[in-house]
């Protein structure tokens, strides 16, 4: 009769040689992926920052991977529906999503949500930020930040701001500028950033917020006035146009991009797609496509992604308490 201790170890023996042939197929598939066609969903509509983004990734990897790559439209919903479609999709590494800051805005300031940001969604890499800048009409009384705080308490509520929309980066980094130096201005909500500039620059509307790289060619052609930028720092492609912390510090917006998979996708094959995304964002092509876009690159670890997920809803729920905002 086997002692209990023999018994013991060679329980755990069967055990661990019954576990070799899972870990060595978890591990096994994360070196053969990708073995079929893979979608990189996009939550925003073709043609802008965000489409070429993952134009660029689905030739890259295509080339990289011998698969086919492909982008997937799932618009609406300010993001939502994408999201969402990704959030449902299969845990294997063939739905791929680009996430922009809705991802952390949507969750913080929407009352009901179809999925759960944290618990189904995992970040693999957060890529690329960009800085948004505010910008006045050539007729607006004030020609700098603290100008501007003090015209908006001479007259609350009676400046308008335009934004491409609510509940996105540039509508919240100027309401948090409100908060944070409480001021009154009115929002003046467009369908898209473009739709806005004729009416800052003919005076309709007094200031409008937007990503720096779409507006500052309206700044730099005299149409209309630098006020500042959300970012910690001044932008390099912009460095008359002083940061908001200047005045105010400690204040930051940007607007951010990365990718996600389903919450479930294994951790080996969420690390290998880190790897390949970043060995696509070395490279000097990609590098200067990016710039050329406004965006500065990042290529941190799925782990920091996941915390800035969740630092950043914390973040935004806060301000919406704060400014009363939320999103149907």
């Amino acid at each position: 009769m086997k002692s209990p201790l023999r018994h013991f170890v060679s329980l755990a023996v069967s055990l661990a040689l019954a576990a070799l042939p899972l870990l060595h197929s978890a591990a096994a598939g994360a070196q053969t992926y990708p073995v079929k066609p893979v979608r990189i969903v996009n939550p925003n509509p073709p043609g802008g920052s965000i489409d070429i983004q993952a134009r660029i990734y689905a030739q890259k990897l295509q080339e990289m991977w011998g698969q086919a790559v492909v982008v997937d439209y799932k618009t609406g919903g300010g993001t939502l529906i994408g999201m969402d479609h990704v959030a449902k999709s299969a845990p294997d590494g063939y739905t791929i999503g680009m996430a922009v800051t809705t991802l952390v805005v949507l969750p913080a300031l929407r009352p009901t949500m179809p999925y759960d940001t944290v618990k189904d969604l995992a970040g693999v890499i957060m890529t690329a930020t960009s800085s948004i800048m505010i910008v006045g009409s050539p007729t607006l009384e004030a020609n700098t930040l603290a100008e501007v705080i003090a015209l908006a308490k001479k007259r609350p509520g009676k400046l308008t701001y335009a934004s491409p929309g609510p509940g996105g980066a540039n509508h919240l980094a100027f309401e948090l500028l409100k908060v944070s130096a409480g001021i009154d201005i009115l929002h003046v909500a467009f369908k898209g950033g473009a739709q806005a500039y004729p009416e800052v620059m003919a005076g309709r509307i007094d200031l409008q917020v937007d990503p720096s790289f779409g507006v500052y060619r309206y700044v730099k052609a005299g149409k209309m006035k630098g006020i500042a930028v959300t970012s910690a720092k001044r932008d390099a492609a912009s460095p008359e146009v002083p940061a908001i912390a200047e005045t105010l510090p400690g204040f930051e917006v940007l607007s951010i991009n990365g990718i996600i998979v389903p919450r479930a996708t294994p951790r080996d094959l969420v690390g290998r797609l880190n790897t390949d995304f970043r060995r696509v964002l070395r490279e000097p092509d990609t590098i200067k496509r990016f710039a050329d876009l406004g965006l500065d690159i990042l290529a941190g670890t799925p782990e920091e992604f996941d915390s800035f997920i969740r630092s950043e809803i914390a973040r935004w729920s806060r301000l919406g308490k704060q400014a009363g905002i939320t999103i149907e």
